[in-house]
């Protein structure tokens, strides 16, 4: 399991969500809750792609900060092995 941070800015319309140490990771959503779902999706599926492409996930970094945040607070990646079986077809 990993722990990035991530961040969220009340807008007043919603919140802007943020996941500060792992670059693109960047969502919105109706109220907190709702923000950190989609952060928690929006992860996910980011290491996802960075697995699938043969990059390596960022570093997480628990010093990183963000002036502009209202909230920060700790967000878990949760990664799990699984294999691509192909069915060959016999003559």
């Amino acid at each position: 399991m990993l722990m990035y941070k991530a961040m969220f800015v009340d807008t007043g319309e919603g919140y802007h969500a943020q996941v500060l140490d792992f670059p693109g990771v960047i969502t919105c959503g109706n109220d907190l809750e709702d923000a950190r779902l989609m952060l928690q999706d929006a992860l996910t599926l980011m290491a996802e792609y960075y697995l699938d492409d043969g990059k390596p996930l960022p570093k997480p970094d628990p010093n990183v900060t963000s002036d502009e945040s209202d909230i920060e607070e700790p967000i878990y990646l949760l990664l799990s092995a699984a294999s691509k079986v192909a069915v060959v077809a016999q003559d």
